[in-house]
């Protein structure tokens, strides 16, 4: 079968636009140059936005079982515990909101709940296969990929680089990466088990003499393993030694040990967005795409929504819907970058609340509309959620008329079209519905009733109104 999409990268952003392709019957292969996959934490904080996107895509469950609340954090300055906080303050679900409280998972744990999705399609991720080359015309990429076994040629319609902040896509295009990385900076990152600590809270030791300086630890569901963070200060290993001389510093302890360093990383600030996401029949997502401090929580979930949004686009095919992908999702990671940046500079500079995470971070407000246009919706311009009766009295909601690879089509107490496949159309009754009998016979299978009327106070609706929302859950 000819290659729809070839995608480098398997990462996260890779993986979900793999499974959003794959589920449309469309052939994709995704390739990374990695010889096993990641096993570490690295992007641990979902978003109430992805968490929506993973529940189209048939993953949520998992990723709810398997995962946890944000933990509030035990503060220690110079070995006294002086106070609890939270990042966030915890929100109670809404008809429209069902997932409104960011969601700790492990990044390996995570892609390897979308990998096994992925398989349920019949696709596998090819380790060990690096893409090395390509060239495009008016009719497709032709890529050239390297593996064990040697090198072969492969042709596609499309090429995505999911490939990370190293991008060779990005470099082949010769698209400018810009921004700024500051080496003045160093942090020791990684995944810890220690001994000593009760693994249901998360820490923060500080210095007796200064508040930011100091060490996180941050519990990671599914086993023993904390998330470390610390600054690094001259030149001195980044390993397991390195990181207990730091924890026996700053907490002023002797009976906290460092069992097992799994995986660690030495970041440095880097600030950067690509200057174009997209030429022709080649596009960039995810870190490839832009990359961002780890404030806040944002890189992940902006390129799994990078992933969502190109999707059904690239399924699409139409050069002009193609061309909304760099226009919309570039100025999203531009402000997201900005909202990173921001909580960085707050950490650097000794602001109290900087571990205060606000809604801004939840990406629930993300528009693609015109300003102006959403001021209807209190969310940006991504589609509600709400409470319904199916036709045969069952409790349903609109995210599960909205889940798949369709666009739906929502008619307020007027008669929905017959669907299509590109399209589900659904009347929807007012609890009070004065609509014909004709609206509920004609359309029997096609219709739900609202609950309280929360669906059309939610769209701002009227009766004969119809809405059309996305496939990725935006209004059209």
């Amino acid at each position: 079968m000819p290659i729809h999409t070839l995608i480098a990268g398997a990462g996260p952003t890779g993986l979900t636009l793999a499974i959003d392709l794959a589920r449309r019957g469309l052939a994709v292969r995704i390739v990374d140059k990695a010889t096993e996959f990641f096993d570490g934490s690295r992007g641990d904080g979902l978003q109430p936005r992805t968490l929506e996107v993973f529940d189209d895509l048939g993953v949520l469950p998992a990723i709810l079982a398997l995962g946890s609340p944000q933990p509030v954090f035990q503060v220690f300055q110079g070995g006294s515990r002086i106070r609890e906080i939270r990042m966030s303050d915890p929100k109670e679900p809404t008809a429209d909101v069902p997932y409104p409280n960011p969601w700790v998972l492990g990044q390996s744990q995570t892609e390897a709940l979308l990998r096994h999705r992925l398989e349920e399609f019949g696709v596998r991720v090819e380790l060990g296969t690096e893409l090395i080359g390509f060239a495009q015309d008016d009719d497709g990429v032709t890529a050239t990929l390297a593996g064990a076994d040697g090198s072969e040629t492969v042709r596609a319609a499309y090429l995505v680089g999911a490939d990370g902040a190293s991008s060779l896509v990005r470099k082949e295009l010769g698209i400018a990466f810009e921004g700024t990385t500051d080496d003045s900076v160093r942090m020791l990152l990684g995944d810890v088990q220690v001994t000593g600590l009760d693994h249901g809270y998360g820490y923060w030791f500080a210095a007796p003499d200064n508040p930011r300086e100091g060490i996180v630890l941050s519990p990671l569901p599914g086993g023993q393993y904390f998330q470390f963070g610390t600054t690094l200060t001259g030149q001195v290993e980044p390993n397991a030694a390195t990181l207990q001389s730091y924890l026996d510093k700053y907490s002023g302890r002797t009976d906290l040990r460092i069992d097992e360093l799994r995986w660690s990383t030495v970041w440095r600030p880097n600030t950067r967005l690509a200057q174009r996401f997209a030429e022709r029949r080649v596009f960039l997502a995810g870190d490839a795409a832009h990359v961002h401090p780890p404030a806040g929580g944002q890189g992940l979930n902006t390129g799994v929504q990078d992933a969502y949004n190109l999707g059904w686009k690239l399924a699409d095919g139409s050069r002009d819907l193609l061309d909304t992908y760099e226009t919309e999702r570039r100025q999203v990671a531009a402000r997201v970058l900005g909202i990173s940046t921001a909580l960085l500079r707050k950490h650097t500079e000794g602001d109290e609340d900087a571990h205060r995470r606000g809604d801004e971070t939840r990406q629930l407000d993300i528009s693609y509309r015109e300003p102006g246009l959403t001021a209807r919706l209190t969310t940006g311009d991504r589609a509600p959620d709400a409470p319904l009766w199916d036709s045969a009295g069952r409790p349903i909601r609109l995210f599960d008329l909205f889940r798949g690879p369709h666009a739906t089509l929502l008619c307020f107490d007027c008669q929905a079209p017959a669907p299509t496949a590109q399209t589900h159309a659904w009347t929807i009754l007012g609890p009070d519905s004065s609509s014909p009998e004709a609206v509920r016979t004609n359309n029997a299978a096609r219709h739900v009733t609202d609950i309280d009327g929360y669906a059309f106070a939610a769209y701002d609706a009227s009766p004969g109104d119809r809405i059309l929302i996305r496939p990725d859950g935006h209004l059209a």
